[in-house]
């Protein structure tokens, strides 16, 4: 806890200099997003196209991600000021010496499914040993270990308990029955499933949020060495003030959130209105308001990254892995 106290210390002294800070002339920040350009990060396009990080003196660059663009790489080789990341890859890249600090909490709520053919016979989670299961990986597989391991199904070696297959970033494995469930997110590939063909009751689906194994999605991430620094603390507490305003503009503005994420290259308006309403029940308010880490929800998901068998996803309880200090710069900013 000393390193955590530390942290804290030095997160919040940095801040409270940089507020003292005149802000130059359109600061510029990076932020790499975890996907390409759809309405799981409407926030942040409708706050640039609004202009509401222009209006707190920033210059902000949203990098599109994608299969190949952990946002854990973007941070440590520099080309990024902040990310948005899962937290079990956050946590994940933390224990391998990418020293990621949750700075907002964007998703109060998980998102993740697996869904099933219910013509395979899965209804329960132990009906999943010897079946064939569809899995995201560049990090977005952690939250699966960590409920395989709770399930105490092997997932490695001659004879594991599932036959993991390497998902793609489409919904082809169970329309073509090569796998009996696969990876869905409720605003996203579910959906998808649902256009091509196949009907709701036909469906098993199992909500890693209602499994008591979920864990938290989309944050605002960065480092602790840019939390030293005064004027770069300063600029992501503006970072996360206009975002928070872009998703609150977001909730009373679908209609032209949707119309920022396909300028910014989104594809599918009537996909992405869906997505978006299915979004904003994830991103709630929290127990003091949008962006706000809840500790239960975080105590939660270390929980279950550590859960049982012989590799976890991570091995320690990370210190130092959060502060409030941006979140609670950013609300002076949004007065």
């Amino acid at each position: 806890m000393k390193h955590m106290r530390w942290l804290f210390a030095v997160s919040a002294m940095a801040i409270g200099l940089a507020l003292a800070i005149p802000a130059s002339a359109q600061d510029r920040v990076t932020l790499q997003l975890k996907w390409l350009p759809q309405a799981q990060f409407a926030g942040y396009y409708l706050a640039q196209s609004k202009g509401f990080y222009r209006d707190l003196g920033l210059e902000v660059v949203l990098l599109p991600g994608g299969p190949s663009v952990p946002p854990s790489d973007a941070i440590a080789s520099g080309a990024a000021d902040a990310v948005v990341e899962w937290m079990p890859a956050a946590l994940a890249a933390r224990e391998k010496g990418i020293p990621l600090v949750n700075i907002a909490q964007m998703f109060q709520r998980s998102g993740m499914m697996l869904t099933c053919r219910r013509e395979t016979g899965v209804r329960a989670p132990t009906d999943l040993k010897g079946r064939r299961l569809g899995v995201w990986f560049a990090g977005n597989e952690y939250p699966f270990l960590a409920w395989m391991n709770r399930l105490n199904f092997e997932v490695a070696g001659a004879s594991p308990d599932v036959v993991i297959m390497r998902q793609g970033f489409d919904v082809d494995l169970l329309l073509k029955k090569q796998a009996d469930c696969i990876s869905t997110m409720t605003y996203n590939e579910y959906w998808q499933v649902i256009d091509d063909g196949l009907k709701a009751d036909e469906l098993v689906v199992f909500p890693y949020q209602e499994l008591g194994v979920a864990t938290l999605e989309d944050g605002i991430y960065t480092t602790a060495a840019k939390l030293a620094d005064a004027r770069t603390a300063d600029r992501l507490a503006r970072l996360v003030a206009g975002s928070l305003r872009g998703w609150d503009e977001a909730a009373k503005a679908p209609a032209q959130a949707v119309k920022a994420v396909l300028a910014a290259g989104g594809q599918d308006e009537d996909h992405q209105t869906r997505m978006l309403q299915e979004v904003l029940r994830l991103i709630g308010a929290g127990e003091r308001g949008a962006g706000y880490l809840d500790l239960v929800t975080y105590d939660r998901t270390v929980a279950t990254l550590l859960t049982g068998g012989s590799d976890p996803v991570i091995s320690r309880r990370p210190e130092g892995a959060w502060t409030r200090d941006v979140w609670e710069a950013a609300r002076k900013y949004r007065k």
